[in-house]
């Protein structure tokens, strides 16, 4: 996670400790075309529109956009910064703008605020915020962690 200053947690915070209300620690992730292309490779999604800027524009795009679930995985980074990756036992959201990446990259933030916990379930659910220059591109951005 780029540009955040949290370290990962291997143990969820406690049920006890948690309200609602809670601003989990928010991060900027910088996206270049080179992780795009990384990306790209390991998830087997090779489509041009995320590293050919000719065949996005001719398809009416603004150029290079970073792949949703790109996104949509540095995102939840943030909560399990937070709790842990194993905590984290659902997630979910739309895809409402995409990313474009120009040649000098772009730049992801990321915040999440717990907007519902569950003491009895030991649950926590995060609603998190992820915008690209002032621009919301992920809508109904949610995760449910369990906690300690």
């Amino acid at each position: 996670m780029s540009g955040s200053t949290s370290e990962a947690r291997t143990v969820p915070p406690s049920a006890s400790s948690v309200q609602v209300g809670h601003e989990l620690p928010g991060a900027t992730i910088r996206v270049s075309r080179e992780r795009l292309v990384e990306y790209a490779a390991a998830s087997g999604d090779r489509n041009p529109i995320h590293w050919n800027e000719s065949f996005a524009t001719s398809v009416g795009l603004p150029g290079v956009i970073a792949h949703g679930m790109f996104t949509m995985g540095v995102a939840i980074e943030v909560v399990s910064a937070w709790a842990g990756a194993a905590a984290v036992r659902e997630y979910g959201c739309k895809f409402v703008a995409p990313v474009p990446v120009g040649d000098e990259g772009a730049v992801i933030e990321v915040a999440g605020r717990v907007t519902k916990v569950d003491v009895d379930e030991r649950r926590a659910v995060v609603d998190l915020t992820v915008t690209h220059a002032g621009v919301k591109v992920l809508g109904r951005a949610r995760a449910t962690v369990e906690l300690g």
